[in-house]
């Protein structure tokens, strides 16, 4: 039989189908991808590690700034006042310490949160190989994921943390006091940080301290008592993991005057962004941000303000496979 008559029979036999064989449902798969970015800072490898997204009210969160301001500030960035904010966490392989920033927020966010060891697996590491945990600052989503079920999460790893942040939220007398949502974050605090304390894995630090060779903690006062950023550098790159300096890319950058309501005294957390931006934006060193969009990598630069009034640009990563195996 020839070619194309075969072909003529087959557009025949498909044309004489019923409809509805020819169009069949297509089930939707509704899943996103594995939440891990890969990238090399020298000899360091750094991963970005998603563990999930929390809605966030940006109109009556922020504040020193007008809901207009605001609303359009959002808008630029094609966003709703209900920002789906993501909850980053970084795992950095320096060839000696496998050592994760932040934990994410384990089970305190219901669904919104808790998926830092299902993309941990995923990116090829398990969280016994952790020896070491470094907290930015004691708040339900950089700590949710220390432990479970009274015990620790990561069971090799020790925990640093600001001694101000520790003193803070573990202190008895804080919690007695507190009402509200302010008690829920204190009794969160002592929840996911006793088994750590248990298992005399808890380590704590003073002012500007270098951890390790190449790692640096960096105070950065005002959204908690001992917020900190952590500084990686190798082979002359650096990377800043500055937690929670930055809640709102699309507002904080362009106003870094504008506060969030979660910051323990907005004035300092103000004074810590500002200082931090310029520097950012002087050095071009990269940052890993807690809440920018995944995988929250990228870098700063200063921009034009009409009124002299010190502003920034968010400037994503570009996606690359540099340095990464093929």
């Amino acid at each position: 039989m020839k070619t194309s008559r075969f072909k003529k029979m087959l557009l025949v036999a498909a044309l004489t189908l019923p409809t509805s064989l020819l169009a069949l449902p297509v089930a939707q798969i509704k899943t996103q991808a594995p939440g891990y970015y890969r990238m090399m800072l020298g000899n360091f490898e750094i991963t970005a590690l998603l563990d999930g997204t929390a809605t966030l009210s940006m109109d009556s969160l922020l504040q020193g700034a007008s809901v207009e301001t605001i609303k359009r500030l959002l808008a630029a960035q094609s966003l709703s006042t209900q920002v789906e904010t993501p909850i980053n966490t970084y795992l950095v392989n320096t060839g000696t310490h496998l050592i994760l920033v932040d934990t994410g927020a384990g089970s305190l966010f219901g669904d919104a949160g808790g998926h830092l060891l299902a993309n941990l697996r995923a990116s090829g590491y398990s969280p016994e190989q952790i020896d070491t945990v470094l907290l930015t600052h004691i708040h339900s989503d950089h700590i949710g994921g220390l432990s479970s079920n009274g015990k620790p999460t990561f069971v090799n790893a020790t925990v640093y943390v600001n001694k101000k942040d520790a003193d803070h939220w573990l202190d008895p007398a804080n919690l007695a006091q507190s009402k509200g949502e302010a008690h829920s974050g204190f009794q969160q605090a002592i929840d996911a940080l006793q088994p750590i304390v248990s298992a005399g894995k808890l380590k704590t630090f003073n002012g500007e301290t270098q951890l390790f060779p190449g790692i640096t903690a960096i105070p950065a006062a005002g959204h908690t008592p001992g917020h900190t950023l952590y500084q990686f550098e190798d082979s002359g790159q650096k990377l800043l993991a500055w937690g929670d300096l930055v809640h709102s890319t699309a507002v904080q950058m362009t106003q870094p005057e504008v506060t969030i309501s979660f910051d323990w005294k907005g004035a300092e957390a103000e004074k810590s962004r500002e200082k931090i931006l310029r520097d950012a934006a002087l050095n071009h060193e990269w940052i890993a941000g807690a809440h920018h969009a995944f995988p929250g990598i990228g870098h700063v630069m200063r921009v034009a303000n009409k009124d002299n009034h010190p502003a920034y640009q968010w400037i994503p990563a570009n996606y690359s496979l540099a340095g990464l195996k093929p």
